[in-house]
């Protein structure tokens, strides 16, 4: 089947913006507060504590940057190991390294598409003395974070939490980026709301707070002069940016029902199809359904493979791959995403430790390892893929995506 290319590109998630967010850009220009102090910057911590429920909130440069300072704040230092999701952004991950610690990567469960806790609890059997797990909210969905909340005080371990695409999502109504000592958010451009760039690492601790503080704005001390007792970063957040944040923050909500009206959507159009959506437990989550993803029934397969930078397939009647959906999508002007390759796959950690679980109950998947049990973030970056999931998206674009997804299938 031939469909005409869309004229306008569909974005796989663009920024929102609504207007407000000039305002309090123009303020900062007029008042000439521009650089890492202002207005915008107080209101937008204050905005980011009353949504999300913590005490303290640090305007940053990016994610990344509350993600290293929050590694920091853990005391991880070199020679050290670190629990890591695996199937995430390398973001998560590469603060560890900036720190000259060792990541070592847990494997994913189907349920939530996370951190698996019982890889979890077998790795602190192997790994007894790590202290700092590192867990990430995938596509804004939460993970397991009782069950992994228990393990790691069971254990002693610090929780660093990773919600950079979660902003907004709960578990048992409890906001994400709440569940770790220390927690980060993000403002990319593509995210849930947006500042173009910009984080936030959040914390109920004042004296972390004021760490963290201190060392995004290059250690300066409290002295007269420009006096430095340790090592700092420029990581704070500027006035500008986050006069954006702070004017999208009103529209996070309605964002957040825009995107799941979309995975809705996509769940009904594709109910024919041997696929499923990216899972959540409705009983005990809410995402923010901030990206859409869609996952293969193995026997629905077609043949793919996929080097580090190439992949093909080769096209079988009633089957398809991630592979071929991506690239049909882009030939009609629409964009689509493989979903994160699993840290330990990656050329950089393929030599780290990675632990997953033997005979998890989930029957053999062409991801097996043998003798170590499934891979199961091999098997989900095998078969799934992120779908066009912008909020500015129409009814009848995305009536035409599932219809193009459908295709490939015939």
């Amino acid at each position: 089947m031939e469909f005409k290319p869309f004229e306008k590109k569909v974005w796989l998630s663009s920024p929102t913006m609504h207007g407000e967010e000039i305002q309090f850009v123009t303020a900062a220009y007029q008042t000439n507060w521009m650089s890492t102090v202002g207005e915008n910057i107080n209101e937008a911590e204050r905005l980011t504590c009353e949504k999300v429920g913590c005490k303290y909130a640090v305007a940053l440069s990016c994610g990344t940057a509350a993600l290293h300072l929050a590694t920091k704040l853990a005391g991880v230092k070199e020679g050290d190991k670190v629990f890591c999701t695996d199937m995430t952004f390398d973001a998560t991950v590469n603060p560890v390294m900036y720190e000259k610690a060792t990541p070592i990567f847990i494997d994913t469960e189907y349920d939530t598409w996370n951190m698996d806790p019982h890889a979890l609890e077998k790795a602190f059997e192997m790994y007894p003395d790590v202290k700092v797990v590192v867990i990430a909210n995938l596509y804004g969905t939460p993970g397991k974070m009782d069950e992994i909340s228990a393990i790691c005080e069971k254990h002693g371990a610090i929780i660093i939490e990773d919600a950079a695409e979660s902003l907004g999502a709960t578990y048992k109504g409890r906001q994400t980026g709440t569940f770790g000592t220390y927690n980060a958010i993000s403002f990319n451009g593509n995210k849930i709301i947006t500042g173009s760039s910009g984080g936030m690492l959040l914390t109920d601790s004042l004296e972390a707070a004021n760490k963290a503080r201190k060392w995004s704005t290059q250690s300066r001390e409290d002295a007269p002069w420009y006096q430095h007792e340790e090592v700092g970063y420029n990581y704070r957040m500027s006035n500008v940016i986050a006069g954006v944040v702070r004017g999208q923050y009103p529209y996070l909500d309605e964002h957040i029902a825009q995107k799941k009206a979309i995975y809705m959507r996509y769940k009904e159009g594709f109910k024919d199809l041997p696929v499923t959506m990216n899972p959540y437990d409705e009983n005990v989550a809410e995402p923010n359904f901030w990206l859409s993803c869609l996952l293969i029934n193995e026997e629905a397969m077609c043949k793919q493979v996929r080097s580090d930078n190439e992949a093909c397939y080769v096209k079988e009647k009633g089957k398809s791959c991630p592979t071929e959906i991506l690239e049909t999508l882009a030939k009609y002007n629409a964009e689509g995403r493989p979903i994160w390759k699993p840290m330990h796959m990656q050329p950089l950690y393929r030599m780290n430790p990675f632990i997953t679980v033997e005979g998890n109950g989930r029957g053999r998947t062409n991801a097996y390892i043998a003798g170590k049990g499934i891979d199961v973030g091999a098997d989900i970056f095998a078969r799934g893929l992120c779908l066009p999931s912008d909020n500015k998206m129409t009814v009848e674009e995305q009536d035409k995506i599932i219809e193009i997804v459908k295709s490939c299938f015939a």
